[in-house]
């Protein structure tokens, strides 16, 4: 499994820390929680999208690529961190944002990611709910290659063989500092939504044979759709490493009962979640990926579903940005004279 022979472009501050959580620990009385914090990936404000965008980028600028495109939802973390690595390359991006909410409110439709998205140079345009957006991505490709661009689509989330290589690499990354601070890891939980971050981290730690399970806390699909889809990825990842068969379809787990009423829209438990990790850790978690896979976390802790001495893990996505797109679902009391 050697990495190093495909193109990959450094973005991300990397490694990112790995941390307890001692407080959230104490107040749920145990296990024992970790988190590792790829909110601090550093480029735009961090996330998991920088580590794909590695090796997205890297194959994008080795096939003469001067164009980027990718799409998203409209507060799109993935939209905002590849706008972000096409600024900091001299590349021009276009981003197709869909709009899945339905939310008109103006915080949610100008500010947080869609903010930097334009701050960093982006071309945006907008698409309805349930359009086909990989249709849509292609068609612009095919109108930038007949006026002389040098079009790179990069699919929704990075979610590709290649995107997946940056968690295959965070798979080694974790388990490199699972030894050094000797944190023997029992399970491994983070939001899955498009895919990419768990199939590469499921590859990576079956490759590696860690033993490590890997539970996905999905944000949009019922759970056999959001299985399907992650195995069928490991499966793309796995050859395109080399090592085929390295995932077994049973290494692949999501819960899917934090969804709430549909893909960004929190659910009580998540502004639960986002609260109480700003509260007692000062870590700040997203209303859409983050805030739902900790709120499945909190719920699973309290029925009893890991052992009192286990280590469980917490991988931080980020997205805190998109905050700001959502100031009137926390209801907080604002100032105070």
């Amino acid at each position: 499994m050697r990495l190093s022979r495909f193109p990959r472009v450094r973005l991300g501050h990397l490694p990112t820390p790995f941390e307890p959580m001692e407080r959230l620990t104490s107040l749920l009385g145990g296990p024992r929680l970790w988190i590792k914090r790829d909110d601090c990936t550093g480029l735009s404000g961090g996330g998991n999208k920088t580590r794909k965008l590695e090796y997205l980028m890297g194959e994008a600028l080795e096939k003469g690529a001067d164009t980027i495109i990718s799409q998203g939802a409209t507060q799109s973390n993935h939209a905002r961190q590849t706008a972000a690595a096409a600024a900091r390359l001299g590349l021009r991006c276009h981003l197709l944002l869909e709009d899945r909410t339905g939310k008109e409110d103006a915080a949610y439709r100008l500010n947080g990611n869609v903010l930097l998205d334009q701050l960093h140079g982006a071309s945006i345009s907008e698409r309805p709910a349930g359009a086909d957006m990989n249709a849509e991505m292609d068609a612009l490709a095919d109108t930038l290659r007949a006026e002389g661009a040098k079009p790179y689509v990069i699919p929704g989330g990075g979610s590709n063989a290649v995107g997946a290589l940056g968690y295959v690499n965070a798979a080694l990354e974790i388990l490199g500092q699972s030894v050094s601070m000797g944190v023997p890891i029992d399970h491994i939980l983070h939001g899955t939504g498009s895919a990419g971050t768990q199939a590469g981290l499921v590859t990576g730690l079956a490759a590696l044979n860690s033993g490590i399970p890997v539970l996905g806390i999905g944000v949009r699909a019922p759970r056999e759709k959001q299985e399907e889809s992650v195995f069928a990825l490991c499966e793309k990842t796995a050859d395109y490493l080399g090592v085929p068969g390295a995932v077994k379809r049973e290494q692949v787990v999501a819960n899917c009962d934090y969804v709430g009423e549909g893909y960004g829209l929190p659910a009580p438990s998540t502004i639960e979640a986002i609260k109480m990790l700003a509260e007692v850790e000062g870590i700040l978690l997203d209303p859409v990926y983050s805030g739902k896979a900790m709120a499945g976390l909190i719920d699973l802790v309290r029925k009893g579903r890991f052992g009192s001495e286990e280590n469980v893990v917490f991988l931080h996505t980020g997205g805190s940005t998109a905050l700001f797109g959502y100031p009137d679902e926390f209801a907080l009391p604002g100032y105070r004279a």
